[in-house]
């Protein structure tokens, strides 16, 4: 990006607010672990907020800042969200639907299926024959499972060596399925320079 992608303002709004605000606008969400560091965790300025948000340290790959993550939860928890603070757009209702189906599947993801034509390439970057897309889906945030669950897969992702690129990919290392929700609104990644305008038009087409 060439700058802090999770402070850059959407709207006058820094990335990483909105999508804390997303998840403090969600009912059934009663707590917010924050896996940061403690100057962007200062700089976001959380306070007066109806629900309580604590702060985690992040670790050298994904999967250690979510078991840190995990570790802060309250005692009590059941379920939890693990959600990319880069998808600033992820909408409330969405969050509702991908955590009603937790409470049902054990574990669920919002996602996105594939519509895009899909080519596979040769070494050369050459087409070379097409990729269906039946079946095929993007994974998104949140991610939400059932609290014992998740901690399962992490302990063996952790305990055999293995890097999970997300917590789908931990869940499927031990054999359990997740269900995928169909997102309803955009939920991009930002990614790109180019996806601050882009987010920003997403934005003002809600107004």
């Amino acid at each position: 990006m060439g700058f802090d992608k999770l402070a850059a303002p959407l709207l006058g709004t820094p990335v990483l607010r909105r999508s804390i605000d997303a998840f403090l606008a969600t009912p059934e969400v009663h707590e917010i672990i924050l896996v940061c560091p403690p100057d962007r965790f200062a700089a976001l300025n959380l306070t007066k907020l109806e629900k309580p948000i604590r702060r985690a340290d992040g670790g050298t790959e994904r999967q250690h800042s979510v078991a840190n993550g995990l570790a802060a939860v309250s005692p009590g928890t059941t379920h939890v969200a693990v959600h990319d603070g880069a998808r600033p757009l992820v909408s409330p209702a969405d969050i509702s639907r991908c955590i009603a189906a937790a409470l049902t599947h054990r574990a669920a993801t919002l996602a996105r299926p594939v519509t895009e034509t899909r080519q596979r390439s040769t070494p050369a970057d050459v087409s070379a024959a097409p990729v269906s897309r039946e079946h095929l889906w993007f994974m998104e945030t949140p991610q939400i499972f059932q609290l014992d669950l998740l901690l399962q897969a992490t302990r063996f992702v952790t305990e055999n060596n293995l890097t999970a690129t997300d917590e789908v990919s931990a869940l499927e290392a031990i054999g359990h399925p997740v269900k995928l929700i169909p997102s309803t609104s955009p939920n991009p990644k930002i990614t790109t320079p180019a996806d601050i305008p882009l987010a920003e038009a997403l934005l003002n087409q809600t107004r």
